[in-house]
């Protein structure tokens, strides 16, 4: 195995971690709070659509975004692209590790069979840092798993270039360049800006704000919408997993955004952002009892009217907090 010289680490998030570790190797010394709260990944939407087989809630920015507010924000430069050719796709890759490159791609995450196999599931939007080969296999850094880890070429490439919705198309990207002077005070503004204006001034009715205050009217309604108590469990169940499991770093990304605002007041010494970092870590801290709550009446099956409004209650409790927080968090940096 030709192995480049690559720092494994582990992280919250595929996206955030992969751009960090890639970050890291090319010379920028940068954390993954720091990325993720500069790239504005803060976010909250409640979805319902016929592409859906259920409601569905995301508690991060789209994917991608990472990436492309870290270019616009630190003025990095990436290398990105992708493929209608699988051939070509997978000669690109091969070359750049040929050359020495470590080189992230998107993958369905369900292909990570080095993951136990109860969390792998179809997702288009896995990101991993491919930093080695031989003729059988890939070597991976992946944020999720421990260490390094061999994944068969014919897995790798299965993931790659998997259909369906948000199909990855072989898509890969690295560092080109990095300035020399980076203005992270003006970033960090910029990025809080962003996350606090998406939270709270978006006309629409199902993001930011307004998304938590939709999800907490509409959960009550699940009932009519399952089609039976195993199916309701597993949908209320699922809070908790897209809360705490899917790498969120816990409680939907709360915790790595109060992570982030302690970084950032320490970098451009602002103690503001220090008292909002705390009070992030309550929020987290919140949202997480949202998630163990739904954990349990889930998994016991007690699904009642009573249990839905109070699940119902504390999610609309949520709202109000993130309507404060994110309404003084903008005023404090506009």
């Amino acid at each position: 195995m030709k192995e480049i010289d690559f720092e494994h680490k582990m992280a919250a998030h595929c996206e955030s971690g992969t751009v960090t570790a890639l970050l890291n190797h090319s010379g920028l010394e940068i954390t993954e709070p720091m990325v993720f709260g500069i790239a504005s990944g803060i976010f909250f939407g409640y979805f319902e659509s016929s592409n859906f087989s259920f409601p569905m809630f995301i508690v991060r920015n789209k994917p991608g975004s990472i990436r492309k507010n870290i270019i616009k924000r630190l003025g990095v430069s990436f290398y990105t692209k992708d493929f209608r050719n699988q051939e070509k796709g997978i000669e690109e890759l091969d070359r750049l590790l040929t050359e020495g490159r470590p080189v992230a791609i998107q993958v369905d995450f369900y292909y990570m069979n080095y993951m136990p196999e109860h969390l792998r599931t179809h997702i288009n939007v896995h990101f991993i840092n491919v930093i080695g080969k031989n003729e059988e296999s890939y070597l991976v850094s992946d944020s999720y798993y421990k260490e390094k880890a061999q994944l068969k070429a014919d897995l790798l490439h299965k993931a790659r270039f998997v259909g369906g919705h948000m199909a990855p198309k072989g898509f890969l990207f690295y560092p080109v360049s990095i300035p020399e002077h980076i203005d992270f005070e003006k970033a960090i503004r910029k990025g809080i800006k962003k996350a606090a204006h998406d939270m709270t001034k978006l006309p629409v009715p199902f993001v930011g704000v307004k998304g938590i205050r939709k999800f907490a009217k509409k959960v009550t309604g699940w009932p009519d919408l399952a089609r039976d108590i195993d199916h309701l469990s597993h949908e209320i169940m699922k809070i908790n997993v897209f809360l705490e499991d899917q790498g969120t770093g816990g409680a939907g990304f709360r915790f790595l955004y109060a992570t982030f605002l302690q970084q950032a007041a320490q970098k451009i010494n602002d103690t503001q952002l220090e008292g909002m970092s705390r009070r992030m870590m309550a929020i987290g801290d919140d949202w997480r009892n949202i998630s163990y709550f739904a954990a349990k009446i889930g998994k016991n099956r007690d699904l009642g009217e009573e249990r839905l409004n109070e699940l119902s209650q504390m999610i609309y409790a949520m709202a109000d907090k993130e309507q404060d927080f994110f309404t003084e968090l903008y005023k404090m940096v506009k």
